[in-house]
């Protein structure tokens, strides 16, 4: 039996090597030492150095797609940011935001960081006196304009000019009941809407909710208090308070509103706060229809005037707050109560919730 004839791998890799030099046509030593190159470099494939540039790819990767989230949480951010008043934009900013601190918040609305941190200087003593006996009066004859208020004061003692009185009211947010020269304006680029309520009969809840702002003094400040009142039962539907008349609480509040539902139409004053596209443009996406009352007619919106003379007759005037935080405490104490406990004559002396709720 004839023995298979065996070759060694020596052997075998050189005539392999040399059939295919000859195939390529390259000299078969020039093919050893490629071979002996690429023999050399592979270990190189699996080290340590090729596996540090893959992580510092992947770092890099990790990196650009962190930026692009950031980006996007800044451009959502953006988005809720219209243009609106330096005030406006100093409370746009989010203290606690997740993503986004206070110096880029600041450098995306523009605002610089002095400016945010800036704190207005607040009223003199006896301006703070002064509109606590404006605030008195003008609840108990909310008809009185600025120069009938000049008068007034004068008579407590007070030698007052027309000048300093019409500015404290407006500061304070307060204008005659009746049409005259000096009402409030609304912003003049934003859109009035018509008066939908004169002869209509208020016969049930959601029919028309209204919303106002009052002032609240304190020995050494104030606040202004935000509401929203449905008509018909009187029901508080939600309350703010904010040391700035701006609109950014007046929002908040209306957002609590809506979670009992919407009304048929929505009633305010000419205000810029009620005026402006925020709060217009949030109450029309409800579903509901827009109305405003007549230029200096607060008694378009009578419902809400009684029920600042309620509250402050009945609560603020009496416990005589001395801070924002007492403000707050104790409103949160008498709006329940109002609500819930306090009959009205108007409603066959039941309370506004049972009404607001059917009963």
């Amino acid at each position: 039996m004839k023995t298979r004839k065996t070759y060694s791998a020596e052997f075998r890799a050189k005539l392999a090597l040399a059939e295919i030099a000859s195939e390529a046509q390259v000299h078969p030593n020039l093919l050893t030492q490629w071979k002996r190159q690429l023999l050399e470099s592979l270990p190189g494939v699996f080290s340590d150095k090729r596996v540090q540039e893959n992580k510092e790819q992947e770092a890099l990767t990790d990196q650009l797609y962190q930026q692009i989230g950031q980006f996007k949480v800044e451009l959502d951010w953006l988005k809720k940011s219209p243009d609106v008043s330096v005030e406006q934009l100093r409370q746009r900013v989010e203290r606690e935001h997740p993503c986004l601190s206070i110096g880029r918040q600041c450098e995306l609305l523009g605002l610089s960081r002095s400016g945010f941190y800036y704190a207005p200087k607040g009223e003199n003593e006896l301006n703070l006196l002064l509109m606590r006996l404006i605030d008195l009066q003008y609840t108990a004859r909310p008809f009185l304009g600025y120069r009938k208020m000049v008068l007034h004061l004068r008579e407590q003692g007070h030698p007052v000019n027309k000048k300093r009185v019409a500015r404290l009211m407006h500061r304070m947010g307060l204008a005659a009941m009746v049409p005259g020269p000096n009402t409030s304006r609304p912003s003049p680029q934003n859109p009035v809407y018509p008066y939908l309520l004169r002869g209509v009969a208020i016969e049930r809840i959601n029919q028309v909710w209204s919303c106002d702002i009052t002032y609240i003094p304190m020995p050494k400040g104030f606040v202004y208090l935000f509401a929203v009142i449905d008509w018909h039962s009187r029901f508080i539907l939600s309350w703010e308070l904010s040391s700035t008349l701006d609109t950014a609480f007046c929002l908040e509040g209306l957002e609590r509103a809506f979670e009992y539902g919407r009304p048929e139409i929505f009633n305010t004053d000419q205000g810029s706060q009620f005026t402006s596209l925020e709060f217009t443009r949030r109450v029309l996406a409800s579903g509901a229809a827009l109305s405003m009352d007549g230029r200096g007619r607060a008694l378009d919106n009578i419902f809400v005037e009684r029920f600042w003379r309620t509250v402050k007759y009945e609560d603020i005037y009496l416990k005589g707050y001395t801070t924002p935080k007492e403000v707050w405490s104790g409103l949160s104490d008498y709006f329940p109560y109002y609500n819930s406990q306090r009959p009205h004559q108007s409603l066959d002396y039941k309370t506004p919730a049972l009404v607001y709720g059917g009963g």
